[in-house]
């Protein structure tokens, strides 16, 4: 993936401030229990069989998606499994956590490359490391962080712990932040209310070598959420200094963007059915997990400039014989015409390829349907050369 990873680094150096956002995702494979070398993903060690992954996208503000920056993918052995009493004694090398470290290097090694361009590294709860902390404290020319608080961690100065002392800060003001679909929960505005403070945590009791981390904290609350709906509550730290209510709901709306990786990982199953691959051995999964990814990465890249800008001539995306073809195809004409249409018509007449229908009431082409029509362009592709005598 060098290629691809030095092609992001080209478009990352042309913004201003990027989110590197980092998360893992599961590969099912107990269908094809004739793969060597998986390992256990779910909660027992005779049960669910795969493949972890841990990628790290980065995003523009505006939520484009600009490549992949760092995949670690790896199989858990299942003669260790279950035994997390003994990570406390193990030194953060050791442990699967490192991911969160190892992505914040890759990271940070794009942000040396990248001096004009800030770079922040963007984790949900599971990333709330002390570790990370220090190393991105350690580094004050690398990438900034912006974590999710899931520990209720000690404070510095302060007889009570973080949750307690940011629920006590007063509330600095409101803002409105769009929440997509997801699940079972339906896509709504919530209002919320913002408090923000400034604190230094505590290096943890097993960590007595590590010293006291001076970050802010940013808590997030829905007002008035729906019935039935789990009300919006994120407590977000950031290493970037928040001295103003509109910092602080900058960083909330920066965190917002985080689950355009969960949609890029759906894309990957849903759209290029990476688990339903049959292969012999992990490592050749692994292989064919490189293509995927970067695949994935261009369809929701598509469907983003698709909606984003839709005015924009398709060919600064598409071959010639690709619009042409498609062009032909959709028209049932072949006279096309001799300038490349619009990006977003483009866009929609693959998703109607794939099974997009277009009404009023359907929105945008989605990454699904979009994935299944470049499917289909690429054997139209084919054979507009063919009829063409074209490349």
């Amino acid at each position: 993936m060098a290629a691809h990873v030095t092609a992001t680094g080209q478009r990352i150096a042309q913004e201003r401030i990027v989110l590197a956002v980092q998360d893992t995702t599961s590969l099912n494979y107990s269908t094809h229990p004739a793969t060597a070398q998986l390992g256990p993903i779910g909660s027992q060690p005779d049960g669910l069989i795969g493949l972890l992954v841990h990628d790290t996208m980065a995003f523009s503000l505006e939520g484009t998606p600009l490549g992949l920056l760092d995949v670690q993918c790896w199989a858990r052995d299942a003669a260790t499994f279950g035994k997390k009493h003994q990570r406390k004694q193990q030194p953060i090398e050791q442990k699967e956590s490192s991911k969160w470290l190892q992505s914040w290097r890759r990271v940070a090694a794009v942000q040396q490359r990248c001096p004009h361009t800030t770079l922040v590294s963007v984790g949900d709860r599971e990333a709330d490391i002390y570790e990370l902390f220090h190393l991105a404290h350690q580094t004050p020319t690398g990438p900034k962080l912006l974590v999710r608080a899931r520990h209720d961690r000690e404070l510095q100065n302060e007889q009570a712990g973080l949750f307690e002392t940011i629920c006590c800060a007063p509330i600095a003001g409101h803002q409105m932040v769009h929440l997509p679909r997801q699940k079972s929960r339906a896509a709504r505005e919530a209002k919320l209310a913002i408090r923000f403070a400034a604190v230094t945590l505590c290096p943890p009791q097993d960590k007595p070598h590590l010293p006291p981390i001076a970050i802010w904290a940013v808590l997030a609350q829905e007002e008035n959420a729906p019935k039935n709906a789990e009300a919006i509550d994120w407590l977000v730290l950031t290493t970037i200094a928040v001295n103003s209510f509109e910092q602080a709901s900058e960083k909330v709306h920066w965190y917002a963007k985080r689950w355009s990786i969960e949609v890029f990982h759906r894309t990957l199953k849903s759209g290029c059915r990476l688990e339903d691959r049959r292969l012999g051995h992990a490592d050749r999964i692994e292989t064919c997990l490189a293509l995927d990814m970067v695949i994935a990465w261009r369809i929701c890249h598509l469907v983003k400039l698709g909606r984003d800008v839709p005015e924009l001539p398709c060919d600064l995306y598409f071959e010639e014989a690709e619009w042409k073809a498609l062009v032909a195809y959709s028209t049932n004409s072949p006279v096309v015409p001799d300038q490349p249409p619009a990006l977003g018509k483009i866009v929609r007449m693959i998703a109607k390829l794939g099974g997009y229908l277009g009404r009023k009431s359907d929105g945008e082409p989605g990454t699904e349907t979009l994935w299944r029509g470049m499917q289909m362009l690429s054997a139209l592709t084919a054979m507009w050369c063919v009829m063409t005598g074209g490349p």
